[in-house]
């Protein structure tokens, strides 16, 4: 990698990652498996996406700075609030979790009122244009999608990468990137961040990233073997090591992106972009130190005969040390 007369990541490294394999794997389902219990013992936080709550709908007098707007909800005892512009900077829409849980229309008004005065400013005051309870429904119907989205999106992956390469490399391949979401997941159930919506999206991205970022490693690692004189393990370290400039110029590029997002896109995104920007991270070692290994233990150890074109095994085989 090569900035003007800097040059930060050499072409061709010679780092010997199959040496640290049983430690990097052990380490990762170290991971995976705190995580798990994190997630089973603490849970979520859900935000109203899935818990519901009240909605109310302000229009200003003039356009309102909506993430001052949280502070002051925040500050009246409605932490988590979720402010959006309604098409106008003057039209708001507010949801929230009322403060004695009621769902009744008496309840509705005084957490309405509440939240009227609370957004009120001088020189800028408000009037309620709207408001309802809103339930958890849609939120349970959306994630419910999202589960079914990542079954089938494992399946593709799994069916594409067998059909590719082999069905060793498609099990190494979801080993990994579910893993890589698992320790995401588990870092917001330990932080106690809010699970919305927005928060599982930044999930699903994780698992496409990760994907991405072992694929390339892999067909590296195929065309490899064809071309090389040699065994699996210094076939899996060269292919390692001759896409690492590649994964890391791609990672860091996509990780300033996400940063920028975080910073800038205001409250309403920072769950998603934690979560991409974390998820690159840990995809981008995870793709180096544990997709690769994984390929020398067990029943997923890749032979001569899983990496040699189908067509010319026998004949290939035959020239092969």
């Amino acid at each position: 990698m090569a900035l003007f007369p800097l040059k930060l990541i050499p072409a061709e490294t010679r780092i010997d990652f199959m040496r640290w394999r049983v430690v990097t794997v052990v380490f990762m389902l170290a991971m995976m498996i705190a995580s798990i219990a994190l997630i089973a013992t603490r849970g979520f936080n859900y935000a109203l996406d899935f818990t519901g709550g009240t909605s109310v709908e302000l229009l200003f007098e003039r356009p309102v700075d909506v993430d001052q707007l949280r502070q002051r909800l925040e500050s009246a005892g409605y932490p988590g609030a979720q402010v959006q512009t309604m098409g106008t900077a003057t039209d708001l829409m507010i949801r929230l979790q009322p403060k004695d849980g009621g769902s009744d229309a008496e309840a509705i008004n005084r957490t309405a009122d509440d939240v009227l005065a609370a957004a009120s400013s001088d020189g800028n005051a408000a009037t309620i244009k709207g408001r309802s309870f809103v339930g958890p429904q849609v939120g349970q119907d959306l994630a419910r999608k999202g589960i079914y989205a990542i079954v089938f999106v494992v399946l593709g992956f799994l069916i594409y990468i067998a059909f590719r390469f082999e069905w060793k490399f498609a099990v190494s391949a979801i080993i990994t990137t579910l893993g890589d979401v698992v320790i995401v997941a588990g870092w917001f159930s330990l932080s106690g961040r809010e699970f919305d919506l927005t928060l599982l999206a930044g999930l699903l991205t994780v698992m496409g990233f990760s994907i991405n970022d072992t694929i390339v490693v892999f067909d590296r690692v195929r065309e490899n073997f064809r071309t090389m004189r040699a065994g699996p393990l210094e076939v899996l370290n060269t292919s390692i090591n001759q896409t690492l400039s590649r994964t890391i110029i791609t990672s860091f590029v996509a990780f300033l992106t996400v940063l920028a997002l975080y910073i800038y896109g205001g409250g309403s995104l920072e769950g998603m972009s934690e979560a991409m920007m974390i998820g690159i991270a840990i995809g981008t070692a995870s793709s180096i130190l544990v997709a690769c290994p994984l390929l020398t233990m067990g029943p997923l150890r890749v032979t001569k005969q899983d990496l040699l074109p189908k067509a010319r095994d026998e004949e290939a085989l035959a020239r092969r040390p």
